[in-house]
């Protein structure tokens, strides 16, 4: 394995062993609820949006250390965003593990440490538990209160 991919992997794993935001918000006014059934992994997203800004955000649940991992640095990269930024976010990770052809890391937002989790596309199965997160996130910031589910 080469550096860039040692450092991506202890990345994941430190974000697995101590996830950042990972806890509830009482005051949160928008939440949504998402479920891997395939890995069993389950997240519920926190978000307090004020004026179209993600002022905090937080997620609780349980998973494999490739969704706890996604769910951390999402957390991370999402706080302090516009709502627009954020969309913007989830479309520009889900090209990168999704290997659309479309993905271009010089277009849009920067990624960050997030492309640590670009290796899950070499295993099909494991791209759900990288997006279920994001997919939550988008249901959270359109306020849609069905749950949901990678299926």
């Amino acid at each position: 394995m080469n550096e860039l991919q040692d450092l991506y992997q202890e990345l994941i794993l430190d974000h697995n062993r101590s996830p950042r935001n990972l806890r509830r918000i009482e005051d949160a006014n928008h939440k949504a609820a998402g479920y891997n059934p395939l890995c069993g992994d389950r997240v519920t997203v926190y978000l307090s949006l004020n004026d179209d800004i993600v002022e905090d955000i937080s997620f609780e649940g349980s998973g494999c250390a490739i969704s706890t991992a996604a769910a951390s640095l999402m957390t991370q990269a999402i706080k302090g965003k516009r709502v627009e930024e954020a969309e913007a976010l989830f479309e520009k990770f889900r090209s990168l593990v999704m290997d659309d052809a479309e993905y271009d890391e010089d277009k849009g937002p920067a990624l960050g440490k997030l492309l640590a989790l670009e290796g899950v596309k070499q295993f099909p199965a494991r791209v759900k538990c990288a997006t279920l997160v994001w997919h939550t996130l988008k249901a959270a910031l359109d306020s849609t209160d069905k749950p949901v589910t990678t299926e």
